[in-house]
């Protein structure tokens, strides 16, 4: 697991065997449900958020019923019991992820755990975290570059740390394709440039982005490196130490988990010499009625109250994950990504946004209509019992720059068949002929 981006697949994708993927969708009780009547539900939202298998439900539930406590405070059975069960999570994920457990940072989410650095550098800049903290302060003049693919997660927080502290905001453009043009790496990152902010794969194009040649341009100028990994992180082989980059974002729910809890990574002595974002309970050493000190990471990120029992079911879906295989579940969803764009290839009036090949790209495939709106086009769509997204995907300067406002948007997971992507791929083709369209 040390890919830095999309395996090989693009020669031979493979499809989980049949028998198997059998057994696993019957793991996911949700996927018999019928919608709108009696409409066989087609569920092709994974990007936006994962269904959840049944260990993930049973682990979360055994621990509800069985260890339910608040966790690094009581010392009761229960207390002991909870916080262990909270810790062993957290070793978890970060083995799943090719990290050591004090670099992850449990969050609400990617967008806690990106608005938490942007907090914390904030505070840094102005003065928070004392010496060891001045390496992340920003100065006018100095540059935080993101790019113009990003989930607004990954570019707001970045506007409003520049506009606080008079920072420049800089970006790195898309191509056609959706791909980040690379060609302007030495232009837009400069000797001032001191975050750079990327995302790991589009949620609209599905491109993949070459992390090794952006964190070598990040390094040769100093500059901190920021991945968002939400789409990928359930989808691709992640190793975050073999990456490179100095921090990353991304959410259990987009990797068979569930809501309101993610996690910001971020390499030991840099979260040892950065200062909290949020204050409060449990993160705390000494506390006067004048000043405060703070615990190591990553205890001193995690004021308040912790996700213990969603992090219980992050780490139960990443165990599930391991145990079919993150080549194979890649492999898997390159195979239903290369179905449907070989289906919209042969689509009049149908324009794919982002690579049309399986070279460095992720199972998220947006697609335009002409002369359809996707709002309208998603609901038809619905009616037949396909549950996609549309929309601008809280992506609008790549939609832009891709000459559109929105689009309608199929994201894949393991349990996902051939025959629903085939359907979709098919159903896609009746799309303008039921508005009007293209007669």
């Amino acid at each position: 697991m040390t890919a830095s981006s999309a395996p090989d697949v693009a020669a031979a994708p493979a499809l989980l065997p049949e028998a198997e993927l059998r057994a696993i969708r019957e793991d996911f009780p949700i996927l018999t449900r019928q919608v709108r009547g009696a409409t066989p539900l087609i569920y092709l939202d994974s990007g936006a958020t994962t269904q959840r298998p049944a260990p993930v439900l049973r682990a979360m539930h055994e621990f509800a019923t069985g260890r339910n406590a608040a966790v690094h405070r009581g010392a009761h059975a229960l207390a002991e019991e909870a916080t262990e069960d909270y810790e062993q999570a957290r070793a978890g994920i970060a083995g799943y992820y090719g990290t050591a457990p004090e670099e992850i940072v449990f969050t609400s989410g990617t967008t806690a755990a990106i608005n938490l650095l942007a907090s914390s550098i904030s505070g840094a800049s102005q003065g928070g975290g004392g010496q060891a903290a001045r390496r992340f302060a920003l100065l006018p003049g100095d540059r935080i570059v993101v790019t113009q693919a990003e989930h607004h997660s990954n570019l707001v927080p970045w506007q409003e740390l520049a506009a606080r502290t008079g920072a420049e905001l800089a970006w790195l453009r898309v191509g056609p394709d959706g791909r980040l043009r690379l060609d302007d790496l030495d232009t837009v990152i400069t000797p001032r440039t001191r975050i750079l902010a990327f995302t790991h794969a589009s949620n609209v194009t599905g491109a993949v982005s070459d992390v090794a040649t952006i964190v070598a341009a990040a390094r040769r100028v100093g500059a901190l490196t920021v991945l968002d990994a939400a789409q990928t992180a359930g989808h691709l082989p992640v190793n975050l130490s073999a990456l490179g980059v100095d921090f990353a974002a991304f959410s259990a729910h987009k990797t068979l988990g569930p809501h309101g809890v993610g996690a910001l990574y971020g390499r030991l002595e840099l979260l040892e010499a950065l200062p909290p974002g949020f204050f409060g309970g449990s993160m705390v050493e000494i506390v006067t009625m004048t000043e405060a000190t703070f615990q190591p990471p990553p205890t001193r990120f995690e004021a308040g109250t912790q996700p213990v029992t969603e992090a219980i079911g992050w780490a139960a879906a990443l165990a599930y994950l391991a145990e079919i295989g993150p080549d194979r579940v890649a492999a898997h969803e390159a195979a239903l990504t290369q179905a449907l764009l070989r289906a919209i290839a042969g689509l009049e009036g149908v324009r794919l946004l982002g690579p049309t090949d399986l070279t460095d790209r992720l199972g998220c495939v947006a697609v335009a209509f002409d002369g359809v709106h996707p709002h309208d086009a998603g609901q038809y769509l619905d009616s037949l019992g396909f549950a996609v997204r549309v929309g601008h995907h809280c992506a609008q300067p790549v939609h832009r720059a891709l000459g559109v406002h929105t689009s309608t948007r199929a994201t894949f997971g393991v349990y996902n068949t051939l025959a629903e992507v085939e359907a979709y791929g098919a159903a896609l083709g009746t799309v303008r002929a039921y508005f009007g369209e293209g007669r």
